[in-house]
């Protein structure tokens, strides 16, 4: 299980900002490297802030960070299915409502997302990107969704909550945030993958690297 001080760790080695200001919100989604099924809450949504005395509470919950398997096979635009792109987005949010049917955190600056467009029903993280607004909202289940519940038509690239619950608490806390500090929150998307991607392009430059080098002192060796 993933903890706040997992979070903040990962943040940190990724050079993220943390705000720390006491009652400050920090929204942050782990995008888990996952496959098995499209269609489940298999990724994290954590919210959480400090107290006076530097003590952080908050809640690492369960969630999606990617459109559900619906709206993959069938996208909202030719251009294909929008998926967050993992990074952080300075102050993007602002609390809202969502579609105008109740409060939640809602996009309302540029981000950049990821455009999947060959409705296979997985999401492909190598197509071609996209910057603007496209109501990428942080919203909860139409419903409260027991263990093992599909995503259905709850995201088409939104960020939400599994549990009613879970987000309700993340409103009271944006609540006593936007009383002390204003109407704006970061947003900080975290994807595992990219560690995979980023370990596995590191073992290969070290590979590359040696083969460099052999290569160099057998040529040096042959014109000695």
């Amino acid at each position: 299980m993933i903890t706040l001080n997992d979070v903040v760790d990962q943040m940190k080695r990724e050079g993220y900002a943390i705000d720390k200001r006491p009652d400050a919100l920090n929204v942050v989604g782990i995008r888990t490297n996952n496959p098995v099924n499209q269609d489940r809450f298999d990724d994290y949504i954590a919210y959480f802030a400090y107290d006076t005395a530097g003590k952080i509470r908050g809640k690492v919950a369960q969630g999606t960070t990617d459109p559900s398997t619906y709206f993959l096979q069938q996208p909202m635009t030719s251009k294909g299915t929008a998926i967050l792109k993992s990074g952080q987005y300075k102050d993007a949010y602002a609390l809202g409502f969502h579609r105008g049917k109740y409060e939640a955190l809602v996009q309302v600056a540029p981000v950049t997302v990821i455009r999947d467009a060959d409705r296979d029903g997985y999401t492909n993280l190598l197509d071609k990107t996209e910057e603007g607004m496209f109501g990428i909202n942080i919203h909860r289940p139409t419903a409260n969704k027991a263990d093992g519940s599909l995503i259905g038509k709850d995201s088409a690239g939104c960020q939400v909550f599994q549990y009613v619950n879970d987000f309700t608490d993340m409103l009271t806390m944006a609540r006593l945030s936007r009383s002390k500090y204003g109407n704006r929150f970061t947003y900080t998307l975290l994807d595992q993958r990219d560690r995979v991607r980023n370990v596995n392009t590191a073992v290969a430059a070290v590979v590359l690297g040696t083969a460099t080098l052999v290569a160099t002192a057998t040529a040096i060796k042959i014109m000695k």
